[in-house]
């Protein structure tokens, strides 16, 4: 292998950079969205850890509402809720989420979805379980305790998530976590793609109960819309 000295090193590297930092994807760095912050009543958000630590706050992404829908736009990745939203024991917590035009924000697939079993909510020990799809077909289980925790890797794939016709296309879930006994089951479109027992769950490092507030998931560099956001009880 032939070594490079001198100028023409500074000459490759410099050729290198713009390389390594396409490979990398503009969506990995969390944007600040302008005009940011919340303006839905009673609710209440938390940016992810990495976020803040980087100077980030909550004002750098945005939650409104128009009538019963939520609008998001992000940022750092958030999660979002209304404190007297509150679920135990068994029940479904569901909601339609609609991405207008996809990875409009991001060069590559970024997920939304519901949350459950939020307790010690907006402080370092906040623990809750998610259940987010992607726009590609792909969907993820995953939670804080309070250290992030994954049940099901990066990218489940089930043809119930519905995939974008491409970037700039709407695509629509439907995504649900429900409580049923002894098993905590993530549904999308209708279909389970997602199914533990809930003794994997609440364990140490993972959830404190399946009890707890409910909300809304955002992952970075994203906008959405969220509609009928529900607790339904058997």
């Amino acid at each position: 292998m032939r070594l490079v000295h001198g100028s023409t090193l500074a000459i490759a590297l410099a050729l290198l950079v713009p390389a390594f930092v396409g490979a990398q994807g503009q969506g990995d760095s969390s944007r600040a969205v302008a005009g940011g912050g919340i303006s839905a009543a009673g609710w209440t958000g938390k940016i992810d850890a990495n976020a803040a630590k980087a100077g980030q706050t909550i004002k750098d992404a945005k939650l409104s509402e128009e009538g019963n829908v939520l609008h998001v736009t992000t940022g750092p990745a958030v999660t979002y809720w209304n404190p007297a939203n509150k679920a135990a024991g068994d029940y479904t917590v569901s909601a339609t989420f609609t991405e207008p035009k996809y990875m409009n924000l991001n060069d590559h697939p970024h997920p939304y979805g519901v949350f459950i079993a939020g307790n010690d909510m907006g402080t370092d020990q906040q623990s809750d379980l998610y259940c987010a799809a992607y726009g590609n077909g792909t969907f993820i289980v995953r939670g804080f305790g309070p250290e992030p925790f994954r049940m099901n890797g990066r990218s489940g794939e089930s043809d119930a998530v519905h995939k974008a016709a491409g970037p700039g296309q709407p695509v629509t879930q439907t995504i649900a976590l429900s409580v049923k006994g002894d098993k905590v089951e993530c549904a999308i479109n209708g279909t389970v793609v997602a199914s533990y027992n809930k003794s994997e769950l609440v364990t140490a490092g993972k959830l404190k109960s399946t009890d707890g507030v409910y909300g809304i998931r955002f992952s970075h560099n994203t906008e959405g819309t969220v509609a009928d956001l529900k607790l339904t009880k058997p």
